[in-house]
C-alpha cells in the first residue's frame, strides 16, 4: 500500500528491514540497546559489532525515546533505536505514539529524508499488530 502524504510518500509493506536502502531504518529497541533478538538481532548480524558498539557508548534510553547510531555494514546509512512498550507496564499506546514520534524527531534533526520503521513492541513485547499500524501510521501521518 502506497500513499501520498503532504510533501511525503507513505508505503506499508512487509520484507527484511535489514534490506531497506533508505537513510535510516528503525530498531524495535529495549531500554539498555542491546541488540538481542527479532529485528535487533537481524540488525546486528547483518550491520556488524560497530552498532553495539555504538549504542554500548550511548547506554540506553527510556521507553517511549529514540536515539541514532550509523548503519553499520548496512545499506541504511542509520539506524533509529527506538524503545516501544511491553504489553502490561501501563500507557502502552501513548508510549507508542512517543517512540514513534521520537524516531522521526531524531530522523529530522539528522537531515534524513526516508526512514523505515518495523512494527515496534508487537515481537516479543506484545503489542497487538492492528493496534499497533493504527498507532504508528496514525502518528506518522499526523506529523
Amino acid at each position: 500500500m502506497e500513499k501520498k502524504v503532504g510533501h511525503a510518500v507513505l508505503e506499508v509493506s512487509q520484507g527484511d528491514i535489514t534490506e531497506m536502502d533508505t537513510d535510516a531504518i528503525v530498531n524495535a529497541a529495549n531500554a539498555q540497546l542491546i541488540l538481542g533478538a527479532g529485528v535487533a538481532g537481524a540488525i546486528r548480524t547483518k550491520g556488524g559489532p560497530k552498532i553495539q558498539e555504538e549504542c554500548d557508548a550511548i547506554g540506553g534510553t527510556f521507553v517511549g525515546g529514540a536515539v541514532i547510531t550509523t548503519g553499520g555494514n548496512l545499506k541504511a546509512r542509520h539506524v533509529i533505536h527506538a524503545v516501544g512498550p511491553r504489553m502490561g507496564e501501563g500507557n502502552e499506546d501513548e508510549k507508542l505514539k512517543n517512540a514513534t514520534l521520537n524516531s522521526l524527531k531524531v530522523a529530522d534533526e539528522n537531515n534524513l529524508t526516508s526512514i523505515t520503521f518495523p512494527a515496534i513492541s508487537t515481537g516479543i513485547f506484545g503489542f497487538p499488530k492492528e493496534r499497533c499500524a493504527e498507532i504508528m501510521l496514525g502518528t506518522v501521518i499526523d506529523y
